[in-house]
């Protein structure tokens, strides 16, 4: 699977037939994976970069970063020749430094670590047992050259384009354009709206600029605000629904 089908710039499968059929079969059906269990894996993935972001006390806009490679790189290559801890911890570890807000290697692998206790925990039935930090041993030293090997791999993979546009900012400019910045209702929603999303691969499908206003109607419907698709299309922000 070859990268120049893929509009680098923005890194956006464009609506043509080459990446429809792109979107439609991933690689790792190609290898034998079910599409349902693949979409599963894409969310868990996505799920647990965001809590790790959170762990490690991260801005949003890292772990959207940290999922939309994440979903970029399955894209372009296959859950069953590519470990799938390995490069959610290496998504993560990159979108660390892309948002300028560097983490330790070490720092990564504990959280995920502790995820992994939080959910074994929750499997057996014991929430409160206490926590504890990946020992230093061989196994620790193995593991983080794996982690950095995967960081590695999706630079290359992804040809070294790792810039993401964030409809999180495009929001926050819509709604003041709107005079409704100070609706926080309608601004918690917006935002919740396009973090569900990243759990999908609907930041490769779309502009963030139409995902911004589509979060934006969607937050207006669901609070029953009389917000009319007109008046954000004329926004002059290229938004196109």
């Amino acid at each position: 699977m070859e990268n120049k089908e893929i509009n680098l710039t923005k890194w956006l499968l464009m609506n043509d037939t080459e990446s429809l059929q792109k979107l439609e079969n991933p690689p790792s059906l190609a290898d034998g994976l079910n599409k349902e269990v693949e979409k599963e894996l894409r969310y868990l993935g996505c799920e647990l970069i965001q809590q790790g972001a959170i762990l490690l006390k991260l801005p949003q806009t890292a772990a959207a970063t940290g999922q939309i490679l994440f979903q970029r790189f399955y894209y372009q290559r296959s859950f069953v020749r590519y470990n799938f801890e390995h490069v959610v911890m290496g998504c993560l570890l990159l979108a660390s430094k892309i948002e300028e807000e560097p983490r330790r290697c070490r720092d990564v692998l504990n959280a995920y670590y502790r995820l992994k206790q939080i959910h074994n925990n929750r499997d057996y039935g014991t929430p409160d047992k206490k926590f504890h930090h990946m020992v230093l041993d061989q196994n620790y030293l193995n593991m983080k050259l794996l982690v950095i090997k995967a960081e590695r791999r999706i630079l290359n993979v992804l040809g070294f384009v790792v810039h993401v546009d964030h409809p999180h900012k495009l929001i926050y400019v819509y709604l003041h354009s709107l005079f409704l910045l100070d609706n926080k209702e309608m601004l918690q929603k917006a935002w919740s709206y396009m973090n569900d999303g990243l759990r999908t691969d609907l930041f490769l499908r779309h502009h963030p600029e139409t995902i911004a206003c589509a979060c934006i109607h969607l937050a207006a419907k669901t609070i029953d605000l009389p917000v009319l698709l007109p008046p954000i299309r004329a926004l002059g922000l290229s938004c196109s629904m």
